[in-house]
């Protein structure tokens, strides 16, 4: 089941092109339901960070914000974004570098005319939301 959208992530959304909204709008749905399974993340706060839809598990404290929207360089492309000082990204390539593309220390990127590859999204948008809870 959907969460309701925030009227601030609503807004973002509205201003976007239609595919791009819904796109963006499948990816929120699938941290929330990655979030839902996992017991140890907790609710999520779902704000703006740097005017772009953000969520944090800021109950459990048990990860780090994740973020998405529009790639700013391209009208087809779109992403997610953990925090720079993490080495997520790092982590993502190598296990997802034949799935995936990033950008730089920060960002996963997708694009419209491919399907998003759940499995290996939900499985990045996790160690996101349980990065603080790593032991090894």
């Amino acid at each position: 089941m959907e969460q309701s959208l925030p009227a601030e992530t609503a807004d973002i959304f509205d201003r976007l092109p239609e595919e791009m909204a819904g796109a963006l709008r499948n990816l929120r749905a699938l941290i929330l339901e990655t979030a839902a399974e996992n017991p140890a993340v907790g609710p999520l706060q779902e704000t703006l960070k740097w005017g772009e839809p953000a969520f944090l598990p800021s109950a459990s404290k048990s990860g780090t914000t994740v973020r998405i929207n529009a790639h700013k360089k391209s009208g087809t492309r779109y992403a997610f974004y953990v925090h720079c000082s993490t080495d997520l990204v790092e982590r993502y390539r190598a296990l997802y570098s034949d799935v995936l593309q990033f950008e730089g220390s920060r960002a996963v990127l997708f694009d419209l005319a491919d399907a998003l590859p759940v499995d290996a999204v939900k499985h990045c948008v996790a160690m996101a939301l349980t990065y603080h809870l790593r032991t090894d």
